[in-house]
């Protein structure tokens, strides 16, 4: 209703408006009219004739009043007749698209997300309009959903390590459980699981909302991977994985946040870990081109089938729901290193062939 009122009160306005502009236009018309027009009449008749009597001039004067005022009177009254139905038609087309705003703007703050805002199709300045309106519903809608989503996983993820603690506190106090040293190993391992899903979840939210403190500086891409290839070597002997390291040819400079950089390769290292078997094989590719920088994580391990391929950045996703946060890590390892990429304006990427034939991960970063 409150609505309602405020564009009729614009649309008064603006038909108030209109009509004022036409009402100023036709009085001025009709003083300079009367003012002008009788001295070059005169003008004009006294060429083409010569002197006029008096009483003649006189009676030709009120003649050309007469006239002039007659259709003066006539042209404003057409002219604002149809200046006004012009306006009326002009002013509902311009209060629509701001109606139709207002209408989505409430809806929003309802919490109905999905509203948007039609093409007025009013030219640039209100497609301009349209545009930012609708990209900021997106992105509340975008904000909303991961808030959701953040619930639910929490939930999820924070209802096993619960569950142990509370069974075990359970049979202690029942004196079912012995209060032992692995007892309280237990106890303390599920309150080490639960501070580290709060820190994860922590460092991805604060990533995708690109809250992080970045310190760019100019840094050898090359150099980075070969210290992280060098940190996990031992990790991958053990699990008796070859890990192989290619080099860029070609200067591989970018500039980046080299200790972001490396927590995403880190990141990427440990999936492929995680989802090789000994006696695989892991590569890691760098390349420098014209405009960016490419370094690719390749294994010969599980693969990801085309139905899971699109979730892999999701956070606390595993392709395999029977692995817990133990074997298959915490689920949000891709979705920081992602989040990390995109806040230093590249992106990661993921592609398989399919289940138990590899994946590759490539992580591209502008070379600027």
């Amino acid at each position: 209703m409150a609505a309602a009122r405020g564009r009729g009160r614009l649309a008064t306005r603006l038909f108030a408006t209109q009509a004022l502009i036409v009402i100023a236009g036709a009085v001025t018309l009709v003083v300079v009219a009367v003012v002008v027009a009788p001295g070059l009449f005169r003008d004009h008749l006294q060429r083409a004739v010569g002197p006029v009597p008096p009483d003649l001039a006189h009676h030709l004067d009120q003649a050309l009043a007469q006239a002039l005022l007659l259709s003066l009177g006539i042209a404003v009254a057409a002219a604002l007749a149809t200046t006004l139905a012009v306006s009326w038609f002009v002013t509902r087309r311009l209060t629509r698209p701001i109606a139709a705003t207002a209408a989505a703007a409430t809806r929003i703050a309802g919490g109905d997300y999905d509203a948007r805002v039609p093409p007025s199709r009013l030219g640039v300045e209100f497609g301009l309009l349209d545009n930012a309106f609708n990209r900021m519903a997106a992105t509340l809608h975008g904000t909303e959903r991961r808030r959701r989503e953040l619930l639910a996983d929490l939930a999820h993820e924070l209802r096993t390590p619960i569950a142990t603690l509370d069974s075990f506190l359970e049979g202690i106090e029942d004196g079912v459980i012995p209060a032992t040293p692995d007892t309280w190993h237990t106890l303390r391992e599920q309150t080490t699981r639960m501070r580290r899903l709060v820190d994860d979840v922590d460092a991805v939210s604060r990533a995708e909302e690109r809250q992080l403190n970045l310190q760019p500086h100019p840094v050898d891409i090359n150099d980075v991977v070969a210290g992280a290839v060098r940190a996990a070597a031992a990790a991958f002997a053990d699990k008796a994985i070859d890990l192989h390291h290619r080099p860029s040819p070609t200067p591989a400079h970018a500039t980046a946040d080299a200790d972001r950089i490396r927590e995403i390769l880190d990141n990427l290292l440990a999936n492929a870990l995680r989802h090789t078997p000994a006696g695989g094989t892991v590569t890691v590719t760098a390349l420098a081109h014209a405009r960016n920088l490419d370094v690719t994580v390749s294994d010969t391990g599980e693969g990801i089938t085309a139905e899971h391929l699109p979730q892999v950045f999701d956070r606390f996703y595993r392709a395999d729901p029977a692995r817990s946060r133990a074997t298959g890590g915490s689920g949000i390892g891709l979705t920081i290193a992602r989040a990390l990429a995109r806040a230093h304006h590249g992106d990661l990427t993921a592609t398989s062939d399919g289940k138990g034939r590899g994946a590759t991960f490539t992580l591209t970063l502008p070379r600027h």
